[in-house]
């Protein structure tokens, strides 16, 4: 028998896919990444640049503008407009985180709606040692002896970084 190629039609069957073992592989590997998974929790803090210290100031609209200087061997706290207001060395353990808090919850008592505040460094300071100085000027903790708790209140929550000025000498 002679089959036309007009005439004649072809029954073509379609190729099942097998997929069993590839759905397999997915019970298994989508739980397992799951678990396996990290998730993080970010925080944000919002920074901003220090302004410029050469533009004019009016000497009427003089006020406080508080500045934390971190060099390596002291920490000094000063206004931009009235100079230096407090100046802590390192001691054996490092800086004194203590001194800072206390000098800014004063300066705080005196000014309450100021909320802003300049962190500025030297070169090579630790990022460790940021942190800490600016979770020192954002935040105040006290211990309620009744209640056995910590409690926290704002100092200058709005921090702005900058380099801090050369000393005399040319050295940092």
């Amino acid at each position: 028998m002679i089959r036309s190629r007009r005439g004649g039609r072809h029954n073509v069957e379609t190729a099942e896919l097998n997929i069993t073992a590839f759905m397999n592989l997915m019970v298994i590997l989508v739980p397992f990444l799951l678990i396996t998974a990290v998730f993080s929790r970010l925080a944000v803090l919002e920074l901003n640049l220090p302004g410029s210290s050469n533009e004019p100031v009016d000497p009427q609209e003089q006020t406080f503008q508080l500045e934390v200087i971190v060099r390596q061997d002291k920490i000094e706290v000063g206004d931009r407009n009235q100079g230096l207001l407090g100046i802590y060395p390192n001691g054996v353990e490092g800086y004194d985180y203590d001194a800072l808090a206390d000098k800014l919850a004063e300066l705080k008592e005196r000014y309450p709606t100021k909320t802003n505040a300049s962190i500025l460094l030297e070169q090579d300071i630790a990022y460790d040692t940021l942190v800490q100085v600016m979770d020192t000027v954002r935040v105040a903790q006290d211990i309620d002896e009744e209640n056995e708790q910590i409690i926290r209140s704002d100092l200058f929550p709005d921090i702005s970084i900058g380099d801090a000025p050369v000393l005399d000498g040319g050295t940092s």
